[in-house]
């Protein structure tokens, strides 16, 4: 009897064990990422790919700053760099924060938007330079073929790695926010400029006819970028390597699944497509126990708890008046202060702030006693943000932060304060808004319960979606099949022309129909008088 019970728990248990197994076999994944803090957010998701069985391939730059040759989750496929790309951005970055301290004007923004697409045209030229070394080492490309991956995984804020696919004939997952143009759902879904607001245009979804004409404007930029600046760099690539007329864009709409960085909490309502899977703060977990030294100036801190500040990944450190200018504001404050910041500590650091190189990021917004965070507003921040429910006070630097700063700004969770008019007063302005007006935790509070109030983990979502691309060998079911329109006929121009034509044509033959029937009478009374 005893006996018979063991058997019937064991079969139980193994029935259990059956249910619980992975559907997807450990698949071949090759990972073509975007160095910098988009390889933070990458990592994590192959951290997880990596611990469900599956084999990983990752294709970096010889002068990668962030993605190491060697590491426990992957191989790696090295390249060689013409550029070392952090210098060439630190040079970029340098430059565009000396023109935003000029203020606002048409001749700033102009400065701005030169110096911006000038920066995209050299980056992008280098990304193209480097995969074509790729498709040129015949021994290369048959390691790669004869390793016979199930799937590319990359992230398409470059191009090299949506080529790639396309070349390799192997279904494609994007790791996406930012496509080569922009936003990447403008070539993916309905995106009507009346109230959906292009990037880098700094408004919400709710336009007056000036913003709407601004809007405009913004998306003639983008369209510029995209056809104009970058268009001939990917034209010329998928020419040699691809050829059927392919580009950047068609190659983007053909990818099976796109795994969106963001999610409705954060972002604007908007039109979106099937194979669009939201996986806003897929980063996020609950914040861990901080390290000794940082739990103990932490606690020091008392009732009046903490502030920090972090500029992200890619800043190495701010000008050197807006540095002095801040801290002199935070040695005031009875508040501690966390500072991850390089370069020469400013002159006016108080004793009551801490300068590192680098912070526990995530589990410092989760400990009860941070107050404030202050962030240039790059998305893994704003999320982790939201997710752990804490206040920001944002000052944008460039590219999409001042987007994603808006977006927590709209809905009552963030202050932002523009580089050219950081000083002293504004800033201390700023901090003691979020620090003392309650209504700022309690919105970021809101969010964050809303953000985590969902029936699967944006990770477990993630996952599911990458696993399902390979259980099916692709997923062009839920491919919408507009890209494989001219743009004509996407917008029915063909079908207004022949109606208006149709319309035209019947009119003229009431008018003509109805002038024969006049002259004919006129002509009839006219024999009549005779």
């Amino acid at each position: 009897m005893l006996l018979h019970r063991v058997c019937v728990i064991l079969a139980f248990f193994g029935l259990c064990l059956t249910f619980y197994t992975p559907q997807c076999e450990g698949g071949n994944i090759l990972v073509y990422p975007v160095d910098g803090s988009h390889w933070i957010n990458m990592k994590i998701l192959l951290e997880e790919l990596h611990a469900r069985g599956h084999n990983l391939t990752v294709i970096r730059a010889s002068t990668s700053w962030y993605i190491p040759e060697k590491s426990p989750l992957y191989t790696s496929i090295t390249y060689e760099m013409g550029k070392d790309v952090e210098n060439f951005f630190d040079v970029y970055f340098e430059k565009h924060m000396k023109i935003q301290r000029e203020g606002a004007s048409l001749l700033t923004f102009l400065k701005l938007t030169t110096a911006f697409l000038s920066m995209l045209y050299q980056g992008h030229a280098l990304w193209v330079d480097a995969i074509i070394q790729i498709f040129e080492n015949q021994n290369l490309l048959r390691s790669i073929t004869d390793s016979q991956y199930d799937l590319v995984l990359t992230d398409p804020g470059i191009g090299p790695g949506v080529v790639l696919a396309k070349y390799l004939k192997l279904p494609l997952v994007l790791n996406v926010r930012w496509i080569t143009s922009g936003d990447g759902h403008f070539v993916l879904a309905p995106s009507p400029l009346s109230y959906i607001p292009v990037p880098g245009s700094g408004l919400t979804d709710k336009m007056d006819f000036i913003q709407r004409v601004k809007n405009m404007l913004f998306h003639g930029i983008i369209l510029f970028q995209e056809k104009i600046v970058l268009g001939p760099i990917y034209n010329s690539l998928c020419d040699k390597y691809i050829g059927g007329g392919h580009d950047i864009v068609s190659l983007l709409q053909e990818a099976d699944i796109w795994l969106f960085r963001s999610d409705f909490v954060f972002d604007f309502p908007r039109p979106t497509m099937p194979n669009v899977v939201y996986i806003g703060g897929f980063q996020c977990k609950p914040a861990q126990p901080l390290p000794a030294d940082f739990e103990k100036f932490v606690q020091s801190a008392g009732e009046h708890g903490v502030i920090i500040m972090s500029l992200g990944t890619m800043v190495n450190a701010l000008l050197k008046e807006v540095a002095d200018e801040i801290a002199s504001v935070f040695a005031k404050m009875p508040q501690k202060v966390i500072w991850r910041h390089k370069g020469e500590p400013p002159s006016t650091v108080g004793n009551n702030t801490l300068i590192v190189d680098w912070m526990p990021q995530k589990d410092l917004l989760g400990h009860p006693q941070i107050k404030v965070f202050v962030a240039h507003g790059g998305t893994n921040g704003v999320q982790e943000a939201i997710y752990h429910g804490v206040p920001v006070l944002g000052i944008p630097l460039f590219f999409d932060q001042y987007d994603n700063l808006l977006r927590l700004q709209e809905r009552g969770a963030a202050k932002i304060i523009q580089l050219a008019d950081v000083n002293g007063h504004t800033f201390e302005e700023g901090i003691k808004e979020i620090l003392y007006k309650d209504s700022y935790r309690q919105n970021i509070q809101r969010l964050s319960r809303l953000h985590k109030d969902q029936p699967i983990s944006p990770m477990d979502r993630a996952i599911f979606w990458v696993e399902y691309v390979m259980r099916h060998k692709g997923a062009p079911h839920l491919r919408t099949g507009a890209y494989k329109m001219p743009w004509y006929s996407y917008h029915s121009l063909d079908v207004l022309l022949v109606l208006l034509a149709a319309v035209t044509m019947l009119l003229f033959s009431v008018f003509a129909v109805c002038r024969f029937i006049c002259c004919r009478r006129a002509k009839k009374s006219k024999t009549k008088q005779h």
